[in-house]
């Protein structure tokens, strides 16, 4: 019993730690990359720009509050210490935004990227009172996005936010409504605002 635990609580802290939110930016950027661009420059533009400001980054800013102690465990489990690296990742993404719209990369790759400013603001706020999970959008997002391409079929992604959602409760860094509502939140939220901004300024969705 206690191995079956050993190896259970092994298998969520890999996915835990492994598909971390910017993990799941870079898969789908070069999903986006591959599916939506036909010019190899622009297919360069959105791996990088997804590998410097969607990961690299994010993995940059987290080592180092965490050297500096400014959070307290590789869970960041204390919600108060969440506030400050969210709003430094939107800082982040804003840059990557103005490099995506002005290199006149896909609509759906820009629309999806603005889908991570205004979620990290809207999970910052509902930090304040509540520890979402954020595992749980970071995943849920990218489901949504490939449901948008890819139609009905894209929702079998959300098994994998399932699995991470899983990981995050078997952590004991989330219960059950804190990861419900970050899928929920993740692949909806990303979901319509994908549909209106293509609509409203694209011509490819």
């Amino acid at each position: 019993m206690n191995s079956n635990k050993s190896v259970s609580y092994t298998a969520a802290r890999i996915i835990s730690t492994i598909l971390v939110p910017p993990s799941f930016t870079l898969l789908i950027f070069i999903y986006f990359a591959l599916s939506l661009e036909t010019d190899a420059a622009k297919r360069a533009i959105t791996i990088v720009v997804a590998f410097i400001f969607g990961f690299m980054l994010h993995i940059m800013l987290f080592l180092y509050f965490r050297k500096k102690g400014r959070l307290i465990n590789l869970d960041a489990t204390i919600k108060e210490e969440r506030t400050v690296p969210f709003l430094i990742s939107t800082i982040f993404y804003f840059a990557g935004l103005l490099i995506l719209i002005h290199e006149d990369i896909n609509i759906i790759s820009i629309a999806f990227w603005f889908c991570y400013i205004s979620n990290t603001l809207i999970v910052a706020l509902i930090n304040k009172a509540w520890k979402i999970s954020v595992h749980s959008m970071g995943s849920a997002g990218p489901a949504a996005a490939v449901t948008y391409i890819a139609g009905a079929s894209g929702l079998l992604f959300l098994f994998v936010a399932a699995i991470v959602g899983w990981s995050r409760i078997k952590l004991k860094c989330h219960n059950i409504y804190q990861v419900a509502a970050g899928i929920f939140l993740g692949f909806f939220s990303s979901y319509l605002q994908i549909y209106f901004l293509v609509k409203w300024f694209g011509h490819g969705g």
